[in-house]
């Protein structure tokens, strides 16, 4: 690749009727749109889930039309040259950090777009570090990128595009997957880098609030891949309320829907953990002398800093992962006549068990299409043809997935990859359910349905294990929380519940 110092100037944007239409899809993903640019500017880029935004970031970064097979019409310039001959000039981050990672050690990653710019070796190591320190990743240049959270590689994969100082930095759902302090440390060092460098800056976050102070401009692009509104923030948000509730815009601070309180009854355990010590590495436990429990008909948040281990006490809860020591219990109601611990328990057991809902959506997808991945545990199960076929569109419709039931699962939005996610494992009706992130991606719309579908299996009985960072949908629909710290070695933990406000408070 050619030698380019991308850090000199801004760089401008210019859409002129631009479209693309994913190989194997009827409808185009962005349609027709007109847009500028200019040097220097913040831009927030809003829409529902499903309305082209990262597709649009893609084409911007020049990365459409490789291996993402298509079709584009009209014109997508950076500088007045077609994106895809200008890939140097912006740097991507894309909603799946694992996609990002490419290098064993966490410092060779961050050099790997360094040393592709050709930037002179005497200056790669001082940028690896300032960006590292950017982005608040304070771990050695040597460690593994495999021991890295979800987090922890979301900030890995921003370090690496900051440190190449690009003319347009593009940002999809960078804070998804990170803690309320590294949301604030990642939009912060965001902010000082575009400062420092003068750089354009294209962000999507569905959570607007998080971004209003760094941003100049919002663009939101419409069901029909559009515009749908386009202005500095205080006007599109005032003027535009009404028309971007509708789409399912998130508005700030507020919360599209508060469950119903159950009501009060006795506990019944399905799972309990007793002195669980979880590790993903046998004899190097993350996590020490946990004592939880899992009762039917309840939600439990789990939640806590990145790195504190809670995706792998999900995956232990799960039966994916073995304990490292402890005990974990399961009630006779969740066994259903197999004996010993869940993690001794073959896949088909698990599956009418125990749902699992990984942090990568991509991690579960095996199959070519939506509804022959919705299929994939009935069929294990050996259900009958129309129960099988009863379930897939019931679950299609509700998670409003009926018109990709044959799009390729690896297609589909971000977004759209939790929805699917998230109903493959509800599809064989387990007993426990175990979400890691369950609602990252979601427009306002989309995560009122998920929260309302949970809560729905909750009231038939489900027990839900829920990690996420997700404040509001804690609030909205937690019964019990489980907030784990740096300092949880050793301790025991009970669950606590959480508070919850007024709808749109």
């Amino acid at each position: 690749m050619a030698t380019l110092d991308a850090s000199t100037h801004p760089a401008a944007v210019t859409a002129r009727g631009w479209g693309w239409r994913h190989g194997g899809r009827r409808d185009a993903a962005v349609h027709a749109l007109d847009l500028e640019i200019e040097p220097g500017e913040r831009v927030l880029l809003l829409g529902a889930s499903g309305s082209g935004k990262s597709t649009l970031l893609h084409g911007m970064a020049g990365v459409l039309g490789g291996d993402d097979e298509g079709e584009s019409v009209g014109e997508l310039l950076i500088d007045r040259v077609p994106a895809s001959a200008a890939r140097g000039r912006a740097g991507l981050v894309l909603q799946d950090p694992d996609a990002q990672v490419v290098m064993a050690r966490l410092g060779d990653d961050v050099a790997f777009g360094l040393e592709n710019l050709g930037v002179p070796r005497g200056e790669i190591w001082p940028r690896v570090g300032a960006a590292l320190e950017a982005v608040g990743l304070d771990l050695p240049f040597d460690h593994a990128t495999t021991d890295l959270s979800g987090g922890q590689r979301q900030r890995l994969a921003l370090a690496g595009v900051l440190a190449m100082r690009p003319g347009l930095i593009l940002l999809d759902e960078p804070t998804a997957n990170l803690d309320p302090a590294g949301v604030r440390e990642v939009r912060d060092a965001v902010g000082r880098i575009a400062d420092d460098t003068g750089a354009t800056l294209v962000v999507i976050e569905h959570r607007v609030s998080v971004w209003l102070p760094l941003v100049d401009r919002i663009v939101v692009l419409g069901p029909d891949g559009g515009l749908l509104a386009d202005g500095p923030p205080s006007d599109v948000l005032s003027a535009r309320a009404a028309d971007l509730r509708a789409a399912g815009v998130w508005l700030p601070d507020e919360v599209p829907w508060h469950a119903p309180r159950p009501e009060a009854s006795s506990r019944h355990p399905l799972l309990t953990a007793v002195g669980l010590d979880v590790a993903r590495v046998a004899r190097q436990p993350v996590l020490r002398g946990v004592d939880v429990q899992v009762d039917a008909g309840r939600i439990l948040a789990v939640t806590g800093p990145n790195g504190v281990g809670k995706s792998t006490l999900a995956l232990t809860l799960a039966g994916l992962l073995r304990p490292d020591a402890g005990v974990l219990r399961p009630d006779a109601a969740l066994a259903n006549g197999v004996s010993g611990e869940p993690w001794r328990w073959r896949s088909r057991d698990l599956l009418a068990r125990i749902g699992t809902v990984f942090q990568s959506p991509e991690h579960q997808f095996i199959t070519g299409s939506v509804r022959a991945e919705l299929e994939v545990g009935p069929r294990a199960l050996r259900r009958p043809e129309s129960e099988r076929r009863s379930r897939t569109d019931e679950l299609l419709t509700a998670l409003r997935l009926e018109g990709l039931a044959e799009a390729n699962p690896f297609t589909l939005s971000g977004g759209e990859k939790r929805r699917l996610s998230v109903a493959t494992a509800i599809a064989s009706r387990p007993r426990m359910l175990v979400l890691d992130e369950p609602t990252f991606g979601q427009d306002a719309g989309t995560w009122r349905e998920l929260a309302r579908l949970i809560v729905g299996l909750r009231d038939q009985g489900v027990g839900v294990v829920a990690v996420t960072h997700d404040e509001p949908f804690v609030d909205a629909i937690a019964d019990d929380r489980l907030e784990l710290g740096r300092d949880m070695a050793g301790t025991t933990v009970a669950p606590s519940p959480p508070s919850r406000r007024e709808p749109g408070r």
